[in-house]
């Protein structure tokens, strides 16, 4: 490429990294005010998950078409070529939580509507901040090409499914305990999984920042390998040969 080209290439490439950073502030956003129409009742944030939703869903097809243009006009050298890549991935992930998000939404205003209200009979306040601080996290961690602070995201991975696990224990006994539940908790059980998968995506976000900035690809060698990676060590299997 000439100096000009090349000029550009970086300055369209940062302005893809910041797009993706918005996007995800969206999404965090969303989780947030979902979990807030829960608590509060407070119908109008629903409506402001959806509007997001429109941009998070114009923001994917914009960064998409992107990265498509930078690979094919610039032939980019590897080190660019799997930032974009992993954007491309990201990107795919980070749409999918904004989608769970809106579930959880859409599920808030039916348990109001319905006349019930939201009684907390499970406590998934936490789980929601987990995962929110989840997106942050690996968002931070992929504006500051940060693989130690992405290795974080994937163990906190595994308090998330411990406590998707345990309200789902939780409702299921309720619901045994008493019939009357049954629809209700349903519908919790729906947000609470919805919040599990977004713990997911936030981690396979993180794995591709590893990804990023290692080369190496931690996709189901487990969190402890994923940590040694992260910090340029070799895996276990490996350094001990």
């Amino acid at each position: 490429m000439t100096e000009h080209t090349n000029k550009q290439f970086h300055t369209d490439l940062e302005t893809t990294r910041s797009l993706f950073l918005q996007m995800g502030g969206l999404v965090e956003s969303m989780v947030k005010e979902g979990m807030d129409a829960l608590a509060t009742g407070d119908l109008a944030l629903v409506d402001k998950v959806r509007e997001r939703e429109k941009d998070v869903n114009r923001l994917e097809v914009e960064i998409d078409e992107r990265i498509g243009l930078l690979i094919a006009r610039n032939q980019p050298t590897a080190v660019d070529l799997r930032l974009l890549l992993s954007v491309s991935k990201m990107l795919t992930d980070m749409e999918r939580c904004g989608d769970e998000a809106e579930k959880i939404a859409k599920m808030a205003r039916r348990l109001h509507e319905s006349g019930g209200g939201y009684e907390p009979v499970i406590e998934l306040r936490h789980m929601a901040n987990a995962v929110a601080a989840m997106i942050r996290d690996s968002l931070d961690a992929f504006a500051r090409l940060d693989p130690v602070h992405a290795a974080r995201v994937v163990r906190n991975d595994k308090e998330v499914d411990k406590e998707w696990k345990g309200s789902l224990r939780h409702l299921i006994t309720y619901m045994i305990e008493d019939p009357r539940t049954i629809s209700h908790s349903i519908d919790l059980i729906f947000i609470a999984r919805a919040l599990e998968r977004i713990g997911d995506h936030a981690k396979n976000m993180s794995e591709r920042v590893i990804y990023m900035v290692r080369g190496d690809d931690v996709r189901h060698t487990g969190v402890k390998n994923t940590e040694r990676t992260a910090r340029g060590e070799l895996p276990e299997e490996e350094n001990n040969i």
